[in-house]
């Protein structure tokens, strides 16, 4: 009971000190001492926090616990303050609480409970920055440091605790078909909607031979399209939008050389960097989560996930659906869970390593 009361006190202290992404200074300063004062060393890099246990041993492999210290702002409808929690003996409310306090603290009492434990791996907790508006100086900057150090990784997203073996990508492109303008009564011009409906065509029947075992098939879908000036002038220009949700077996690199030579529009990607992941087939992370009757599933939303190189499972207290949402909230129960749940799944996992 004071592990999850220490874990419940320290939701509420983080909810209080904003840290907006790029912005989280003052709770990693806040957690620096946190750590400090049960005497644990800790190593900044910006304003992502590093801690190992003291029994590390370099023969071993390592697992990462990680989860995020930023938020996203505050949605509109809010009815009490984001950064007050009101007190309650079941919910912790707040912005931040259920994504992805309830991973962070549930991490941070999962690791204080094995950090003198000898596992079957060295265990490293990193909390990191910018996982809201993927920016540089969060994970990013993290593992061009620590990515030849780290073999395997528990992401702390709210999942319910159940385990994400997959994460589909984002790939979001934007398209631009070039005409000549003219006037509509006189058939005269090259009309650009005609060259982008045509390029439409070609791309929602755009068909990727490799399938995921766990993600299926690559889904593209035109989501917008905006054309024309008024009613009796042929456009010369129109753009559209295409949402892309790669899996495993593409780049996203990949998928825009598979699309620009077959259409006239040019194609511009907005981002390259929002990968698909897949745990590894076979691998120990995935027989742990067998062993222990864990649920599984593709997780349809990204994460740090992205931005590592090696096998992982996303994992985490409190529910998806929540994230971002007004008068957010996790229960006080799910961070119980999630702090056993995490203590469970490390201690099986070092048993078959």
């Amino acid at each position: 009971m004071e592990r999850i009361d220490s874990a419940v006190n320290l939701l509420r202290k983080l909810i209080s000190i904003k840290s907006f992404s790029g912005e989280e200074n003052l709770r990693k300063d806040y957690l620096i001492n946190y750590f400090k004062e049960m005497g644990i060393s800790s190593e900044c890099i910006g304003n992502n926090i590093i801690v190992k246990q003291t029994c590390h041993n370099p023969s071993l492999p390592t697992l990462m616990l990680n989860s995020h210290l930023d938020t996203v702002q505050p949605a509109s409808g809010y009815t009490i303050d984001p950064f007050k929690p009101k007190e309650s003996d079941k919910y912790v409310f707040g912005l931040g609480s259920n994504d992805a306090g309830a991973s962070v603290v549930s991490m941070i009492h999962a690791f204080i409970h094995l950090k003198d434990v000898q596992l079957g791996f060295n265990l490293i907790l990193v909390l990191s920055a910018e996982e809201e508006n993927s920016g540089s100086h969060g994970m990013k900057l993290i593992w061009q440091k620590i990515s030849n150090q780290v073999d395997m990784a528990i992401i702390g997203e709210p999942t319910g605790m159940r385990a994400a073996i997959a994460e589909r990508g984002l790939l979001v492109i934007d398209g631009l078909a070039t005409g000549v303008s003219g006037h509509a009564a006189r058939d005269e011009g090259v009309n650009a909607l005609y060259i982008a409906l045509e390029d439409i065509n070609i791309l929602r029947t755009t068909s990727f031979s490799k399938i995921s075992p766990t993600m299926g098939e690559v889904k593209l879908t035109v989501t917008q399209i905006n054309a024309g000036t008024q009613h009796n002038v042929v456009p010369d220009k129109c753009n559209f939008v295409v949402d892309i949700r790669p899996t495993e077996q593409y780049s996203n690199n990949e998928i825009m050389d598979i699309l620009q030579p077959k259409v006239k529009s040019v194609l511009n990607a907005r981002s390259l960097t929002n990968r698909s992941s897949a745990t590894p087939p076979n691998h120990s992370l995935l027989h742990c989560v067998e062993r222990l009757g864990i649920e599984s599933y593709t997780s349809p939303t990204t994460s740090d996930w992205m931005r590592v190189t090696c096998p992982a499972i996303k994992m985490g207290p409190g529910e998806s659906a929540r994230s971002h949402q007004a008068d957010e909230f996790v229960l006080i129960e799910e961070i119980n869970q999630g702090i056993k749940g995490y203590i469970n799944f490390l201690t099986e996992l070092s048993k078959n390593s």
